[in-house]
């Protein structure tokens, strides 16, 4: 046998394996008491990003390899993807969903976890939207999540099912809906995924933009097994922000697990600024601290140039204010 033939047999087991140990599935995730725990026992706290929709990046051509691989070089474990309503109607189920496939094996390569997010923002109950894009019903809804837990409920990358963006209540704008309206909305999507195979955990969210969980205390959702959401940016409160985020949505931490799936921040200058979102690195020193110190997970808003607040400002991926700060602190460089 000759010695490139046993170079070529040695290389090819080599690619056979790397290629082995990165499509194994990762370890279950799931919800013990106020913690997030896999298989082993071990505790996580994610901390990761939030891509753009992935019907943007695909036709922008940047859903592909590379975006994940820098994803993971900025020091994530986990990522969020905002499925807006109106880009799962339009570019139809069939072909968002090889997005979605595409996506989760490029995360998992990584060893990235996943979100999926119902993207939209409003009041289901109503069934009155901030903007078209948003636009939706609950009988979207729950046939959307019946669809996600049919087709990925047994798959351990993706650890989190996020059942509505952004609940937004205000009869002026949005209509109503009680906290017991919402629960029930809530507790029937679980009830949803649950029954079509869903092992994801699901993340639900407050009122006023996903920030408010002072009703959790007397009133929890009635499901085992959830964690709750909440979006703190920095302009919903004045400094210092810590003992209001306390009341607000950090107390469910002591019994709950708790993601804060959007964060951020930038200047009043910087390219999309808008409230809630800006500020300067004290907010992002302050909720870091507060994260740890509650043992918090989050993901960062938004791993895209053009959205807002962006992390980066081109597609050589140089990092915008707030990516330099969230860069350096995820790699461990600060």
């Amino acid at each position: 046998m000759s010695s490139t033939f046993k170079f070529t047999q040695i290389f090819l087991l080599l690619f056979l394996f790397a290629f082995n140990v990165k499509s194994q599935d990762l370890p279950w995730i799931k919800v013990q008491g106020n913690k997030f725990v896999d298989e082993t026992g071990k505790t996580w706290v994610f901390k990761g990003l939030n891509t753009s929709d992935p019907d943007k990046l695909e036709k922008e051509g940047h859903w592909n390899a590379d975006y994940f691989k820098e994803i993971k070089a900025w020091g994530a474990n986990i990522v969020r993807f905002p499925i807006h309503p109106r880009a799962w109607r339009a570019r139809g189920e069939a072909s968002y969903f090889k997005l979605l496939d595409a996506g989760i094996q490029m995360a998992k390569a990584e060893g990235l976890y996943v979100i999926f997010d119902w993207h939209s923002i409003g009041n289901l109950r109503s069934e009155v939207f901030f903007m078209d894009m948003y636009d939706t019903s609950k009988k979207e809804t729950f046939a959307f999540w019946r669809k996600m837990a049919e087709r990925y409920g047994n798959n351990s990358t993706v650890a989190f099912f996020e059942l509505y963006n952004e609940p937004t209540t205000n009869a002026e704008k949005f209509g109503t809906c009680s906290w017991a309206q919402w629960k029930e909305i809530m507790e029937e999507t679980i009830t949803i995924i649950r029954a079509n195979g869903g092992k994801n955990i699901p993340l639900v969210a407050g009122f006023n933009w996903a920030y408010d969980l002072t009703p959790v205390a007397n009133d929890p959702i009635n499901a085992q097994g959830i964690a709750y959401v909440s979006h703190p940016y920095p302009q919903k409160r004045q400094k210092p922000w810590e003992g209001q985020w306390e009341k607000d949505w950090g107390f469910v931490a002591d019994k709950y697990p708790v993601i804060l799936t959007e964060i951020g921040f930038c200047g009043a200058d910087d390219a999309g600024a808008h409230i809630p979102v800006i500020s300067d690195e004290s907010y992002g020193d302050a909720i870091t601290s507060y994260c740890a110190k509650k043992g918090i997970s989050y993901t960062l808003w938004v791993f895209d140039p053009q959205w807002a607040p962006a992390m980066f400002s081109d597609w050589n991926y140089t990092p915008t204010r707030q990516g330099r700060y969230w860069k350096a602190y995820l790699t461990g460089k600060m």
